[in-house]
């Protein structure tokens, strides 16, 4: 039987049935409510969650020690922490081939930062994205063999078969992205999403395997009567890559979080202290600040400017460096985010000709940067909700970028039609993936990756329904009942920020720039909350409400603090809208 529809929503003002939480989820909430005296909206968004009422309290006060796991539940983590260590010891050469992304960077930065703290340096390598493109090359692996001892492939490897044999060198591989059905010749490959592994750990990203490596060569040290490095004070880098890869806030990414983001506001390590000062953070770090201001900015090198320069910016110690770094970071996010419009719009306009209906949206053309073409494919996807590809081509061939739905693995999809021999390469993990196709195979290939994202049931269903947590009156909201709800965060990926609606309110809005809405709602009883909605007018939702007339409308979305000019205020972060 089909759910009723929440406050009678079928069609919002954005096209969505708005569905609020089943029965026993509410149940279970009041019971909690009862038992632990929390507050009902706090207890419907653990109840969501799977929190029965005995855990709560462990749930809203996570520990890294209960929650981290044993690193030897990876394969070759063991064998990886002894190599690693014997090549510290023996003062041996040791290189670090990272990809260009936050991930790479971080785990670049892990890396480099332990080493230093040991006394011993070592040799930084990331690709270029256009002239190498992502992970491991033959050439670049030769010349990095014939002069070092060591290679750590971080974020990349897995896949890499040949540039490891032309390594020369031991080479240990600490990545995360999907493994095939062999391993390439290298001294170690821990990586959780190998074929051989449960998949238990799977939601790890790169740092996160970096870490545990590292606290398994603490513990392999301290055997040997010696103290490593304080891997708690890196934490930081470990929260900003899970958030920036999109990896899901659930299990020990959430502790990993938590307490990075405690790490990050003492604001101790210089790169970041210094982004975060060009970025113009003057409140607490949020997930939200890594994932759309810290994140985007130590990308931008990676994306159109030199490889590099997010990883040595989080690594450095140097305040100097550090400060021209960042200046250099946030120009080239300004650039990508101008080079970014140009091809979302000529992309949304080919792929709505191909058309929507599909499996699969895509779109490729002469010239796309390949730097933006995984921005804008996320863009699609969440315009359309489907997965999306974006191909840059030049010359003979494309590169190009995806992003998924949630319940379509277009890692594996890609994977596949890589080893059927329609794509130079290809590969990634369920919500994002790089390919490489030649030009005369193009459309050969989405029609395939199309055909196995079908039977995985994409494009069966039609625009998704707008899952809302609770109901609540605006005299209910205080920064005390939010800072309550942001105790059961940190919300990302796999773990949304609750979604709460008022119902029946009068609204008087106004345009914020271009695209932007303000508006301020209230029940008529007094209490007014202030709402804002980023976008609204790239759809329905700015039109409607901005010329409201004397309609009442029912609201829906995330509550948050608004920190601004020394005060803190409560704010919706407005999502959608209906008629009431």
């Amino acid at each position: 039987m089909t759910q009723r529809a929440f406050l009678n929503v079928e069609t919002s003002l954005t096209g969505r049935r708005w569905v609020g939480p089943a029965d026993d989820i509410v149940r279970l909430a009041e019971a909690m409510a009862q038992q632990t005296r929390l507050p009902l909206a706090l207890c419907q968004t653990l109840a969501a969650r799977g929190v029965a009422a005995t855990e709560a309290e462990t749930f809203l006060a996570p520990q890294l020690r209960d929650l981290l796991p044993d690193p030897l539940r990876m394969k070759d983590t063991a064998r990886a922490a002894e190599r690693f260590l014997a090549a510290v010891k023996s003062r041996q050469r040791i290189a670090i081939f990272a990809d260009y992304d936050v991930d790479g960077g971080s785990s670049a930065a892990l890396l480099i930062l332990w080493l230093r703290a040991m006394g011993t340096k070592a040799t930084l390598y990331i690709p270029d994205r256009i002239d190498e493109g992502y992970g491991p090359n033959v050439p670049a692996m030769a010349a990095l063999g014939a002069a070092h001892d060591l290679i750590l492939c971080v974020d990349c490897g897995t896949l890499s078969h040949d540039p490891i044999a032309a390594a020369g060198c031991d080479v240990v591989v600490l990545d995360h992205h999907l493994g095939g059905d062999t391993l390439p010749p290298a001294y170690a490959v821990v990586n959780p999403n190998r074929q051989d592994e449960s998949g238990d750990l799977g939601h790890l990203c790169a740092a996160s395997v970096v870490f545990l490596m590292l606290v398994e060569a603490n513990r392999q040290l301290r055997g040997q009567g010696v103290t490593g490095p304080d891997l708690m004070s890196m934490l930081d880098l470990v929260a900003l890559a899970t958030v920036a890869d999109v990896a899901p806030l659930i299990g020990v990414n959430r502790a990993f979080v938590r307490q990075g983001l405690k790490v990050l506001a003492r604001r101790e390590r210089v790169g970041l202290r210094a982004l975060a000062d060009v970025a113009r953070m003057d409140q607490a770090p949020t997930p939200y600040a890594l994932g759309f201001l810290l994140g985007p900015r130590v990308n931008a090198g990676g994306r159109i400017g030199q490889a590099d320069l997010g990883a040595r910016l989080l690594a450095t110690d140097d305040p100097h460096e550090a400060a021209a770094l960042a200046e250099r970071l946030d120009t080239l996010n300004t650039e990508r985010r101008d080079i970014e419009m140009r091809v979302r719009i000529e992309a949304m306009a080919q792929a709505e000709e191909r058309g929507f209906d599909g499996p699969l949206v895509w779109a490729a053309a002469e010239g796309w940067h390949p730097g933006v073409v995984g921005i804008v494919a996320a863009r699609i996807k969440e315009a359309t909700h489907r997965p999306a590809v974006v191909i840059g081509l030049d010359g003979d061939e494309g590169k190009g970028s995806g992003r998924s739905i949630s319940g379509v693995d277009l890692g594996a999809a890609i994977h596949r039609v890589a080893a059927e021999g329609l794509l130079i390469k290809g590969g990634g993990h369920k919500m994002a993936a790089g390919l490489t196709v030649a030009r005369d195979k193009l459309e050969e290939a989405m029609a395939r990756l199309s055909d196995l994202l079908e039977k995985q049931g994409s494009g069966s269903a039609g625009i998704e329904d707008l899952r809302v947590d609770s109901l609540l009156a605006p005299s209910a909201v205080t920064p005390a009942l939010i800072e309550q709800i942001e105790a059961a965060g940190p919300f990302g990926a796999s773990a949304p920020a609750p979604r709460f609606a008022f119902a029946d309110m009068a609204v008087s809005a106004r345009r914020m720039g271009e695209t932007h809405l303000r508006l301020s709602f209230g029940d008529g009883l007094g209490t007014k909350l202030e709402a804002v909605a980023f976008g609204a007018f790239d759809g329905p939702l700015g039109p409607a409400l901005e010329q409201s007339g004397h309609n009442r409308f029912h609201l829906t979305g995330r509550l948050e603090l608004n920190h601004w000019g020394g005060r803190t205020k409560v704010q919706l972060r407005l999502e959608d809208a209906a008629i009431a």
